[in-house]
């Protein structure tokens, strides 16, 4: 499958965030019952967000990833070690957790190339 196959976003972020994305129309529940989209609260376990992490970024059809960036911290390790080119990783605020661009792994690696 080529990056023009990647037609969908997907999302990990609390009930507000997915929330707002679902409302933008992009939620997507296939015919195996796969969804694009994981809300976080509370109770999830940090299995569960790594799992669906995994998941969404080995998907051929995603082509990118937005992971609040207060949920990110809690896999940061492996959110660090994700490299690759798609899906692209986009780590946003939330209602309640402002964007702190010095947690942000994507633009720590884009700062380190350009010498920064």
């Amino acid at each position: 499958m080529a990056q023009k196959d990647r037609t969908l976003l997907a999302v990990i972020g609390d009930e507000d965030s997915v929330t707002g994305v679902l409302l933008a129309g992009v939620g997507h529940v296939d015919e195996r019952q796969k969804k694009n989209f994981l809300v976080v609260d509370s109770k999830t376990q940090v299995s569960t967000i790594e799992s669906a992490f995994q998941e969404f970024t080995e998907r051929k059809d995603i082509a990118i990833l937005l992971i609040n960036q207060h949920i990110a911290e809690k896999i940061r390790p492996t959110v660090d070690k994700y490299t690759q080119a798609f899906p692209a990783l986009l780590e946003i605020p939330s209602k309640d957790h402002p964007y702190d661009p010095s947690k942000d792994s994507i633009l720590k690696r884009v700062q380190k190339l350009s010498g920064d």
